[in-house]
């Protein structure tokens, strides 16, 4: 294998052990709504599972569930492919790293939906929960009166429990999105000189 395509697949395979390391660890050792906070009320381990998509966003059923996890299974095989797609053609090493993270996010919440089910005996393969623990709440309190649509209702940032899979596609996604310029740029032509002119023979 080319050197040049080693670095990003070291990578992804790096935060796909380490994930599942950590849920692993989570799943055989909390209970389930469990917390073991290391930043006092601002920072802890919650131990949750999901049906569905990242940041526990769901999708209805079994059937929604399966399709989920089939969908998930062709977005990693065209991230893959992208990803090849990209360091074939040079494109820029930081676009690149940043599909890498993406790709180690997705494999590492398919392994969860796929095969969780079946190693942790409480679902067929495809119908694995996933598996959440990072809780940042970092600012609470309640909505003012005055507030449209949630007055007096509670307001905490960050809420949704994620994994380091998630973490990954967001950092991801984010930095793709900040420095989409600076990796999709393209050469301008120079501008023909004021003097130059096309000798016709």
């Amino acid at each position: 294998m080319k050197a040049s395509y080693v670095k990003p697949f070291l990578v992804a395979a790096f935060i796909i052990l380490v994930d599942q390391i950590i849920k692993i660890w989570v799943r055989t050792n909390m209970l389930p709504q469990e917390e073991i906070r290391f930043l006092g009320k601002y920072g802890m381990l919650h131990y949750t599972e999901n049906n569905g998509m990242a940041f526990g966003m769901e999708l209805g059923g079994e059937l929604g569930k399966l399709a989920l996890t089939l969908f998930r299974i062709v977005a990693v095989i065209a991230i893959g492919w992208g990803l090849v797609h990209l360091i074939r053609h040079k494109y820029h090493r930081g676009l690149i790293m940043n599909v890498a993270l993406i790709l180690a996010g997705a494999v590492g919440n398919i392994i969860d939906s796929t095969f969780y089910g079946v190693i942790f005996k409480y679902a067929p393969i495809f119908h694995g929960r996933v598996v959440d623990m990072f809780y940042f709440p970092l600012l609470q309190g309640h909505f003012p009166q005055w507030f449209p649509i949630w007055a007096g209702e509670e307001f905490i940032f960050f809420r949704p429990v994620f994994n380091l899979a998630d973490a990954a596609i967001s950092v991801g996604v984010i930095l793709i999105l900040i420095f989409q310029k600076r990796y999709f740029k393209t050469e301008e032509p120079e501008p023909a000189s004021p003097n130059s002119e096309v000798v016709e023979e």
